[in-house]
């Protein structure tokens, strides 16, 4: 199965940005290795992870492989110093550059923002405002589905709630079934208490008769 061409740019999702990183990172390393094993190459490899975490692979101490390549690096120099007139030549043209394409943005900021508009066409006026309907409709459908997401975390608290409470219904009609029965218990001893005095009999004269007789 052919695989699609992967667009050279930064990835948006954070959840895909680290599984990517993650994997090309272990295969980096991988083909690191091998090159060492096949080749009989010394390899150094540093990889900073965007949370600031250090990944690296040396064929030996990697001390020793980097004071190697400033050691090669300065010989270079020494003995092309015109090299290091180019570089920094070619660092002030990209550091010119740079800076007019950050004043350019500055200002397609300032106009978006309503800002210095006097000098705009018809057409740069048209081509704004399509991009802020863009924009608009963009932030929208997010702003949707923000919303659904709200609803579907209330719907799911309402439902624990509603469990819960259930279950403390629950408990509660089970005490207030112990109450009335032992509130029944408690009559039914009273009752059998009162018949037993009620019923109590008496063998012999009556004390009037008693009285009465000389």
């Amino acid at each position: 199965m052919v695989r699609g061409k992967t667009e050279m740019r930064r990835i948006e999702n954070a959840t895909s940005r680290q599984v990517t990183f993650s994997k090309r990172r272990n295969g980096l390393l991988k083909k690191a290795f091998e090159l060492s094993v096949l080749c009989d190459a010394q390899v150094g490899l540093i990889i900073f992870s965007p949370r600031d975490k250090l990944y690296e692979f040396s064929t030996s101490s990697m001390q020793e492989i980097i004071e190697r390549y400033q050691r090669h690096t300065k010989d270079i120099q020494c003995e092309n110093p015109d090299m290091e007139q180019n570089n920094m030549h070619n660092l002030k043209h990209n550091t010119s550059s740079l800076m007019k394409k950050i004043e350019l943005l500055e200002k397609s900021k300032r106009k978006l923002l309503g800002e210095s508009l006097e000098s705009c066409s018809l057409e740069e006026l048209q081509q704004m405002e399509h991009q802020l309907e863009r924009s608009i409709n963009i932030i929208r459908a997010r702003k949707m589905e923000v919303f659904r997401e709200q609803i579907v975390r209330l719907k799911e608290n309402v439902k624990e709630l509603s469990s819960e409470n259930v279950m403390l219904l629950e408990k509660c009609g089970g005490l207030e079934m112990q109450q009335t029965s032992g509130g029944e218990d408690v009559s039914i001893v009273i009752s059998s208490e009162k018949s037993y005095v009620e019923t109590e009999l008496f063998i012999g004269l009556p004390e009037s008769c008693k009285t009465k007789r000389p």
